[in-house]
């Protein structure tokens, strides 16, 4: 087991200046641009193809990093650049994972390499889960895969929403009900190839902030996928529907604090995107502080415009170090008794929030404009109090723990 450190190895820092110099000179640049299309920023993802910044290797080598800062470290850096334009470049590691903990050997060997292409021939892949009835409350879920054992294949029908790169993926990755009496439980993966009849777009989503991702509604009408579309096969599925039904009938609340503490350890790569986010905005906002003059002096020598900057680069720093914890905590099995996963999320996601609009008011009137990138900033700061767990389920999380009680 690692011990927990502040300080970054050699070869961290290495990873960190490259990625800081990939978003400084390429993210950056283009982001105001793809932010105003509002169209995947493919030129950008073929550049990061190239160095090796978008492929399943390098995401792995920081997800096993033994001090589990790699992935906050990555996510930082690249949504110091845009975030925007890093969910493009990051979205396809939300489909792998779901194949890298579920699938097999094989599966995982068959489609990862389809989900991203290669450095001519890019490709993205999409992870659905969430429904227009079922976002924080997953055990609502209603798209049903159901098995047509004559001919060995699986039968999907439903709608998912904000699916990242949903309708343009190469890969879908589905989360659909197989026994709707587990609720949770009840639920398997599974893959739709591309080009499978009956799986299309639906509406294309006009967000207010991470304009440069692609997010819109996933339309599955009796979608047939092959038995072996099943992410971890059926005998697998079956042993663990059994186990799920024979404990739901020992205890159903235990069955689903299981379930909540998978979702608590994804949720501190949120929390770095939003850290990443958070810092360019306290930067961009000190530069000008530093430089703009009134009264014949840098609006920094004022106290209440210093003050801020002080607060905010408190907060930053704050949520970073939650962040390394609860990642910390993760990648060595240490268990969250406090929920620091969410704890993790929640801070940051706030203060993400909290510091772009600082950002805003200290620039003033330029603030409020795209000729600068704070407003861009705020705007996508919004997301991270919304998504991978809104703000209140965080917080519903974290009392939950605290009292031990189902609290509502």
């Amino acid at each position: 087991m690692a011990e927990f450190t502040m300080e970054l190895s050699d070869e961290q820092k290495e990873v960190r200046d490259w990625l800081h110099g990939f978003a400084a000179d390429v993210i950056r640049p283009a982001a105001a641009e793809w932010d105003e299309r509002e169209e995947t920023p493919w030129p950008v993802i073929q550049e990061a193809a190239k160095v090796g910044i978008y492929s399943l290797d390098f995401y792995a080598q920081q997800y096993f990093d033994p001090t589990g800062l790699g992935i906050p470290m990555a996510m930082e850096e690249l949504f110091w650049g845009d975030a925007g334009i890093a969910l493009s470049i990051v979205g396809t590691g939300l489909a792998a994972v779901g194949v890298l903990a579920n699938g097999t050997e094989e599966q995982i060997g068959t489609w990862i390499p389809q989900m991203y292409g290669d450095a001519n021939d890019v490709k993205v892949a999409a992870f659905c889960s969430s429904e227009p009835d079922a976002g924080s409350d997953v055990a609502s879920m209603r798209t049903r895969a159901v098995y047509d054992e004559a001919k060995d294949e699986w039968v999907l029908n439903g709608t998912k929403t904000w699916a990242t790169n949903g309708g343009i993926a190469n890969v879908h990755v589905v989360v659909a009900v197989v026994d709707p009496e587990l609720g949770s439980k009840g639920h398997a993966s599974f893959i739709v190839p591309p080009g499978t009849p009956g799986l299309s777009q639906g509406q294309k989503f006009k967000k207010h902030g991470i304009r440069a991702s692609h997010t819109a509604e996933v339309i599955l009408d009796n979608v047939r996928v092959p038995g072996s579309c099943l992410l971890g096969g059926k005998e697998k599925l079956d042993a663990r529907l059994a186990r799920a039904r024979e404990k739901a009938k020992k205890g159903g609340e235990r069955v689903k604090n299981a379930a909540m503490a998978t979702f608590e350890a994804s949720r501190p790569a949120v929390g770095a995107m939003a850290v990443g986010t958070a810092r360019a905005a306290y930067e961009a906002a000190l530069e000008y502080a530093q430089t703009r003059e009134q009264f014949g002096r840098p609006i920094i020598d004022n106290q209440g415009v210093a003050f801020q900057l002080a607060d905010m680069r408190t907060s930053i720093d704050a949520a970073r170090l939650l962040v390394w914890r609860a990642s910390w905590m993760a990648i060595n099995g240490k268990p969250f008794t406090a929920a620091e996963g969410s704890m993790s999320k929640l801070f940051a996601s706030e203060t993400a929030k909290k510091v772009t609009a600082q950002a805003i008011q200290i620039l003033g009137g330029n603030g409020y404009t795209r000729e600068y990138p704070v407003e861009r900033m705020h705007r996508d700061s919004a997301i991270y109090t919304i998504f991978e767990g809104t703000s209140e389920i965080q917080r519903l999380v974290i009392a939950r723990t605290l009292a031990g009680m189902p609290i509502r």
